[in-house]
């Protein structure tokens, strides 16, 4: 009998044993502060609990023996600590701020990001195409952002009181030598690249890192999309223009083409025109893309594009007849070379024959020829979650040859190269703190100038809504080819210092960004004594604010944005420093989108200042352009737009005692058609 009972209490004390419960308690802080809500538990448990107010936890667990307790909460690093359970009590728990890696942050300063990979502020083809007027232009597009200006009479890009020149635009990172098609005098012209081509548009307003030269204000890179992974065709017809595209998938790549026509002379029939044509503005535009896997770790891009434009139009003194071929391919690639590293490499190649009859006079003539080879190599390695370097080697290698005849023959020829080279590292060197420097040399052939650019980003990134910015850079470009086939001597490259200070916040659907920013110029063109030298000089100052909203009202997104401009040059055959005619010094937009049903209208209300032109001041500039697309098949897409709804009459420049301004209002009106996917606005062709 005394056997069986101390039987049953040896096993009676061991059934306690394995249910017994042990308490786990202890404090979780940073900083000395209490962390709260953070989660505790045992590791391959459910037992567990969040922290209190006080950072204090206390939870039980059946769990005997050694295990693992871990601690998590967001913005901290996990903290895991092992040991017995039951010495698991009265636990004083010190969390480390979680530092972000150097491949998660994205920096924004002075940029505007385009497309799904980036996380800031995403557009895709047909946002684009619906944007305030765009008409399926991107260059229209950005001209809604704040920092660019308003120069209706040619409609190029002109940011911060820079020239249209100063903007560049780059294809997966390769130069593009002109990225406008050519228009008549007074006349806006557009973009030559459709949005549906590229998975990513990024604009850049101003210090932008070493790896992009030969700009002096700002920069437009873009990335095609990538391998199809689907036969797409699609077809597309407005009143200006007629369009049909595909793209032919097979095991590891694809090819895509397209093909567009555009003629004026419908439109102008319909709704007449201001200027007299002989032969009315006509582009025939084609474009192919091959894009291959060939391992995987090896990605191979090509694009070649050409456009043909032809136009005649009657003037008061003389004829004016335009003819332009353009050309552009490149070929990239990116190969994962092993050890972390990257390797990109990249060729393109730009030519551009124009030949123009009465360009200046009624008996002239001008034959011009522009070409460029880019070459670039680059390699990278993310060293660490902290350190991230990269290293670029590219080459320009440009040729124009330029003949302008009326009672003489007047002619000039141009070759040099520019080499480059740059070093940019990248560096978290707190939780939330990242430095990125660059240092970019270039020797310029022509005059064997030898140019050293510093540039420097310092960014507060906490989390994802808020961020502080503050950048400091030189940038230089070669001066146009006109300026110096007419030099007295051989010129420098043109130089521009910049400063940009950048806050941007995200709160509830709304995002505030403010940038103050200041430019200073050197060395550039300044007629004088019958020749061009590089003294001129000027500078640029002011802020911009962009405000987007998507939370006031369902289905209804609002941007605003303002820019201010002082702008001073010395420069062409300005006699002293003064406003260029290009720069205006208040701009404001305001674009509106909603959402009804299958129907999205748009407007766009832009407001600018007027531009000195010598001793006269052009009237403030005022638009209100409206649009609307309406989803008719889940195929087939319908879009309108007009330009000045209000019918004002802008005056766009003064050129001696005329007042010159192009077309008030366009009207436009496309159909785009999907035959081969399941949605309309993926006809993207490719």
């Amino acid at each position: 009998m005394e056997r069986i009972i101390a039987y049953l209490i040896t096993w009676l004390f061991g059934v306690l044993q394995l249910h017994a419960q042990h308490t786990i308690t202890g404090t979780v802080t940073y900083s000395q502060e209490p962390v709260i809500g953070a989660n505790v538990f045992i590791v391959g448990t459910i037992d567990g609990c969040m922290t209190q107010a006080d950072g204090t936890f206390s939870f039980t667990t059946d769990m005997t023996g050694v295990q693992s307790l871990r601690v998590t909460c967001i913005g901290f690093d996990d903290y895991t600590f092992t040991a017995d359970i039951s010495t698991l009590t009265h636990l004083d728990i010190t969390l480390r701020e979680h530092a972000t890696s150097i491949d998660e942050v994205v920096v924004t300063a002075s940029t505007f990001h385009f497309g799904k990979s980036d996380n800031f502020k995403s557009m895709d083809a047909l946002d684009i195409v619906m944007a305030g007027n765009s008409c399926g232009d991107i260059i229209a597009a950005l001209q809604t952002l704040p920092g660019t200006q308003r120069v209706g009479e040619d409609g190029k890009l002109y940011v911060r009181g820079g020239d249209s020149e100063e903007c560049q635009t780059f294809i997966n990172g390769m130069h593009v030598l002109v990225p406008y098609n050519t228009s008549i005098p007074n006349s806006a012209v557009r973009g030559r690249f459709s949005p549906f081509l590229f998975k990513g548009i990024n604009f850049s307003l101003g210090g932008y890192d070493g790896e992009y030269g030969q700009a002096l204000s700002s920069i437009l890179p873009m990335e095609t999309t990538d391998e199809a992974t689907s036969d797409k065709l699609g077809v597309s017809g407005s009143c200006v223009d007629w369009n049909i595209g595909g793209t032919k998938v097979f095991s590891q790549s694809s090819l895509s083409f397209n093909a567009d026509y555009t003629s004026l002379a419908l439109y102008n029939k319909v709704f007449g025109s201001d200027f007299d044509w002989v032969r009315p503005y006509r582009k025939l535009s084609m474009e192919t893309q091959y894009k291959s896997s060939l391992t995987p770790s090896t990605h191979l891009k090509t694009y070649v594009g050409y456009d043909l434009t032809s136009l005649e139009q009657r003037g008061s003194d003389r004829r004016l007849s335009l003819a332009e071929h353009n050309l552009y391919a490149n070929a990239t690639m990116n190969k994962t070379i092993g050890n972390g590293f990257t390797l990109f490499t990249g060729i393109a190649g730009s030519w551009v024959f124009e030949h123009i009859d009465g360009a200046l006079t009624a008996n002239d003539r001008l034959h011009s020829f522009r070409q460029e080879l880019h070459l670039k190599a680059r390699i990278q390695k993310a060293v660490s979650p902290a350190v991230k370097w990269s290293a670029c080697l590219e080459d320009y290698y440009r040729h124009t040859e330029k003949s302008y005849r009326e009672n003489t023959l007047t002619r000039y020829q141009l070759d040099y190269h520019l080499l480059a080279g740059n070093l940019s590292g990248q560096w978290r060197f707190l939780p939330h703190l990242f430095l990125q420097v660059s240092s970019r040399m270039e020797y310029l052939s022509y005059g064997h100038q030898w140019t050293f650019l510093p540039r420097s980003t310092v960014s507060y990134v906490p989390n994802e809504r808020f961020q502080l910015s503050a950048g400091i850079g030189r940038y230089t470009q070669v001066i146009q080819d006109d300026y110096l086939a007419q030099a007295y001597d051989r010129l420098p490259q043109s130089t521009a210092d910049h400063a940009v200070i950048s806050m941007q916040w995200i709160h509830q659907g709304t995002t505030f960004r403010l940038e103050p920013y200041y430019k200073r110029y050197y060395q550039l063109p300044l007629f004088h004594d019958g020749a061009y030298g590089a003294e001129g000089t000027g500078n640029s100052k002011g802020f911009d604010l962009y405000i987007e909203n998507h939370s006031l009202v369902k289905n209804l997104s609002t941007t605003l944005s303002y820019s201010f401009n002082d702008s001073r040059r010395r420069y062409l055959d300005f006699v002293q420093m003064q406003a260029p005619t290009f720069a205006s010094r208040h701009n404001v937009r305001f674009n509106l989108r909603y959402a009804l049903g299958k129907a999205i209208i748009g407007m766009a209300n832009t407001y600018a200042s007027g531009r000195t032109f010598g001793e006269r001041t052009t009237p403030h500039y005022h638009t209100l352009d409206m649009n609307v697309t309406y989803l008719l098949h889940e195929k087939v897409i319908l879009y309108t737009s007009l330009s000045n709804n209000l019918g004002r009459n802008n005056i766009f420049r003064y050129e001696g005692d005329r007042t010159v301004s192009s077309r008030q209002r366009f009207f436009y009106f496309g159909i785009f058609v999907s035959l081969k996917n399941n949605k309309a606005y993926d006809i993207s062709n490719f």
